[in-house]
């Protein structure tokens, strides 16, 4: 029989089910759903997890980049190594090779987890020299060696930051212009610079295999190349028509699909510095 008592509906107290998802705590019954509380812990814990691991992936591998440079320093042949410094007084790796005074110089940017003189980053920096180019590669920030280029982006700032003190070291050189020429993840890193910055310190830019469509690109006021090869990543080459679309609004920017080219351009190096040479000698010189 049903009663009611301060107005709360009990019924007289019995002897729990073989359930044990369900119990009755003095007039009250209250159920307790113990697989869903198994669950919604176990879900809590996967979260936690996950946001530490994505935290421990969002910070840039300081020890992994002075790894890189220990390596890089003694084989170096075009150029020297240098020290640049960011607002915080963190320090990093630029590879400087000097051309005439005055001449224009380029900013090689490079792409996911690498370093400023690898393959072609190394083919881009020592041929465009090799043009009458000062060249400055610089170290970008690095994530842990498994990170994916998703990951990236929390680092994009830093990467800002470090795109900017290259541009005032060449310009402390004498170079009057300085453009950048950027590969894959290295080349949305620069976009980020390109499209925050208040007033970026760059004449040109050459993007290289970038994979995403240009991001503020109606707010550029520098001419871009866009160049990616004919077997690029799908990424690169599915956006590229959105991407050719953006750079209509940047006066002087141009779009290129090489011939056989992958995104690494391997075995096609001397023809990308062609065509970017072509691009830089009609916006810089």
């Amino acid at each position: 029989m049903l009663t009611v008592r301060h107005g709360i509906a009990a019924s007289p107290l019995r002897a729990p089910r073989d359930d044990s998802s369900l119990w009755i705590l003095g007039h009250t019954r209250i159920f307790a759903f113990v697989p869903f509380v198994s669950f919604v812990v176990n879900f809590f814990l996967t979260l936690v997890l996950a946001v530490v691991a994505s935290s421990a992936f969002a910070q840039a591998d300081y020890a992994r980049e002075q790894r890189w440079a220990e390596e890089i320093i003694p084989a170096i042949l075009v150029g020297d190594p240098v020290q640049l410094e960011l607002a915080t007084g963190r320090k990093f790796l630029g590879i400087y090779a000097p051309a005439r005074a005055g001449g224009p110089a380029v900013v090689v940017i490079h792409g996911l987890g690498v370093h400023p003189d690898w393959s072609l980053v190394n083919a881009l920096r020592s041929q465009l020299a090799d043009q009458g180019y000062a060249t400055l590669s610089i170290q970008m920030p690095v994530l842990a060696a498994d990170a994916k280029a998703e990951q990236y982006p929390p680092v994009f700032p830093e990467a800002a930051e470090r795109i900017a003190a290259a541009a005032r070291f060449l310009r402390s050189r004498g170079h009057a212009k300085v453009a950048a020429v950027s590969h894959s993840v290295g080349a949305r890193m620069t976009n980020y610079y390109v499209e925050h910055a208040a007033a970026p310190a760059l004449d040109a830019w050459v993007a290289v295999g970038i994979t995403t469509p240009y991001s503020g690109a109606e707010r550029f006021r520098l001419p871009v190349l866009d160049i990616y090869g004919e077997r690029d990543f799908p990424a690169v080459r599915d956006n590229a028509p959105a991407r050719a679309e953006s750079l209509r609004r940047a006066r002087g920017s141009a779009q290129i699909e090489v011939p056989g080219a992958d995104h690494f351009f391997s075995g096609h190096e001397s023809e990308l510095v062609r065509h970017i040479k072509r691009f830089l000698d009609q916006k810089l010189r």
